[in-house]
């Protein structure tokens, strides 16, 4: 070796040794910063994406169609992305909005000491719905979705046409708010309210990992989530901040849904419902639902768990469609 190619050599490994040293671009990527630079999902034909300021924050949406306004509310883990199978066979009746909650996706991560209760994430909606002209519209929320659309029916009856409820509790309505949590399945409301920070510490770096094992245990067709639908999850929720501050919406149940879900319960809903859960998950949501509202139907969909929209995409459209139409 000449002299020139030994101190090439030594520069090469005092180089490399900096780098370590320094935490640079040689440190590998954890799962979870990976995932956070994969691109965004597409949108659907014929669908395009907005962002309006309401309420104090920056909301992102996706609409397209035509006809009378149908806004369809995510759960956790999702996005608007949750309903991207059933959207364009609805755009054709209808004009959806599909907006990311507060929190999550696009949409402001903001934390507030009381900003995720569903009250307030219904008032974001509320705000949205009329900067876009729309002081009537047909509500369907799943999962925390099914929290917010029932706070907006309850708080703006004269604004909801007609509303679906898909697969999840409300707090504080009992029996079922009690018997969901004794559920071994729903520790993690507790575990996701206590503290977010400690959670999201708990999970680690590789969020995709933790949520595929999520979405197994709450669903009956194992492989109904698509590799690109996972991939959006991993991407959304892998953001810096996204985990703990979607963990705020469960912390606010326990703040303040609960007594807010007891008010409201003191006066039925009047617009026409339909109330369904998967049958290997949510049996109880028609009963439940029928203790809150006076114009319910409704009942299970077979075959599925609790992730309605990707399990069983056309019995959902089969169910909804029709009630829409009424």
């Amino acid at each position: 070796m000449t002299v020139r190619q030994l101190l090439a050599t030594l520069v090469l490994i005092s180089t490399l040794a900096a780098c370590t040293d320094n935490g640079s671009e040689m440190t590998p990527q954890t799962q979870a910063q990976q995932d956070a630079q994969l691109p965004a999902a597409p949108l659907p034909a014929g669908f395009t994406s907005q962002t309006a300021t309401v309420n104090g924050v920056r909301l992102h949406y996706v609409i397209g169609g035509q006809g009378e306004p149908l806004v369809l509310l995510h759960g956790w883990p999702e996005t608007w992305y949750e309903w991207h199978r059933v959207m364009p066979a609805l755009a054709q009746r209808y004009t959806v909005i599909a907006p990311d909650l507060r929190g999550i996706g696009e949409s402001d991560k903001t934390r507030l000491p009381n900003g995720f209760d569903k009250k307030t994430l219904a008032a974001d909606l509320r705000g949205l719905t009329q900067q876009l002209g729309y002081p009537r519209i047909n509500l369907i929320g799943h999962d925390i979705g099914l929290m917010v659309a029932y706070s907006y029916a309850a708080e703006y009856p004269g604004a909801v046409r007609k509303l679906v409820l898909l697969d999840a509790p409300i707090p504080g309505v009992e029996p079922y708010w009690t018997g969901l949590l004794q559920d071994p399945r729903s520790w993690h409301f507790g575990f996701y309210a206590a503290d977010g920070e400690s959670a999201t510490r708990t999970i680690g770096t590789d969020i995709r990992q933790y949520i595929t094992d999520f979405i197994q245990k709450f669903a009956a067709n194992k492989n109904a989530f698509t590799a690109d639908e996972l991939n959006e999850i991993a991407r959304v929720y892998s953001q810096p901040g996204a985990l703990q501050s979607s963990f705020d919406w469960y912390r606010a149940v326990y703040s303040l849904d609960i007594a807010q879900n007891r008010l409201y319960a003191q006066q039925k809903l009047t617009m026409p419902v339909l109330a369904l859960g998967g049958e290997f998950s949510g049996p109880y949501v028609l009963p439940m639902v029928q203790s809150l509202a006076t114009d319910v139907r409704g009942g299970i969909i077979a075959n599925s768990g609790h992730w309605i929209v990707q399990e069983q995409p056309q019995a959902f459209l089969d169910r909804v469609l029709p009630f829409l139409a009424e």
